[in-house]
């Protein structure tokens, strides 16, 4: 579907992959700080960094001179991450004042994105503080200084909830709580979880449990105030029946199409109706490769399969 982009998103995007003087994709050699953010099997990952002029007496009053990224994602993703590099060079913060950049600054710069694309805002916010500590390591500064909660460096050590994407608990905690979100669609839209195959939503201790003890449950409305998991197209097929459709498919139609080019595919996994493959042969290294999966695995598999089916790189 098209996404209602504003004028200005649409053109940061243009500006940044047609590689137009001023703009900011790419990455600094011998950074001051890097940080990375998302993981390119989810869909969208960054890697954000920064040079400072270092202050000789104190680090904390160094400036951010010089601010790039590395982002695999679409439009919103690419936009969000210039948007945050022009917001710092023009303002030259310290990293520490970096820091009070928020997801909802990001998204204003851009003049708004749309709700189902608040999560690439949250991307960029996210890789930033990765940044800022990282450059508090370097230059000897205390990060309790930097005012970071200590979930936010502990939060891959945490309880995974959406294995999807990869989310642990105490990372949708923290995003709940600053960004108030409410509901399942609020957290899907602004960090992705529970929005693939939808497993964590409702099982224990998965989103809504997490929203519930966050926010209070009112006990009176249960069954109304919780969304129901969508049902299923094909009620009377199991998980291994779509799995063996899924392979039959691949098997039949997908595999000799791509080694009649010297290609071939490999299933790596099935999640219910998320397919990870890797590409093998001349498609592995093929520069149309993401073009690949989606055109010829996917549709195939959408069009034999099921409609709702997904299929990731890994």
């Amino acid at each position: 579907m098209p996404w209602d982009y504003s004028d200005k998103t649409r053109q940061l995007f243009l500006d940044a992959v047609s590689g137009k003087p001023g703009t900011h994709l790419g990455a600094i050699e011998e950074p001051d700080g890097v940080g990375r953010h998302g993981s390119i099997a989810c869909g969208d990952a960054m890697e954000f960094s920064l040079r400072v002029d270092k202050n000789s007496d104190d680090p904390r009053q160094d400036r951010i001179v010089e601010a790039r990224y590395m982002t695999f994602g679409c439009t919103s993703a690419i936009a969000s991450s210039e948007a945050l590099c022009r917001m710092i060079e023009e303002k030259r913060p310290t990293p520490i004042e970096a820091l009070k950049i928020r997801n909802a600054d990001i998204t204003d710069y851009l003049d708004g994105l749309p709700p189902q694309k608040l999560h690439c805002s949250v991307m960029g916010a996210e890789a930033l503080q990765a940044a800022v500590v990282d450059w508090a390591k370097r230059r000897g500064v205390d990060v309790d200084e930097l005012g970071i909660t200590p979930e936010l460096l502990e939060e891959d050590e945490g309880r995974v909830v959406c294995r999807c994407f990869n989310l642990t608990e105490p990372y949708i905690r923290r995003k709940i709580k600053e960004m108030n979100l409410r509901s399942l669609p609020e957290v899907a839209s602004a960090i992705k979880a529970g929005g693939a195959c939808s497993a964590c939503q409702h099982e224990p201790g998965g989103l809504q449990d997490i929203l519930d003890e966050i926010h209070g449950k009112d006990r009176g409305d249960d069954e109304r105030a919780r969304p129901q998991p969508p049902q299923e197209k094909h009620t009377e097929r199991t998980p291994y029946q779509l799995a063996k459709e899924i392979e039959r498919v691949v098997e039949n139609q997908v595999r000799p199409r791509l080694q009649r080019d010297g290609g071939d595919i490999e299933i790596v996994e099935i999640r219910d109706k998320l397919v990870y493959c890797r590409l093998l042969g001349v498609c592995a290294t093929c520069a149309g490769s993401v073009q690949t999966l989606r055109f010829v695995v996917e549709d195939a598999l959408r069009q034999e399969v099921d409609a709702d089916i997904r299929v990731i790189s890994v």
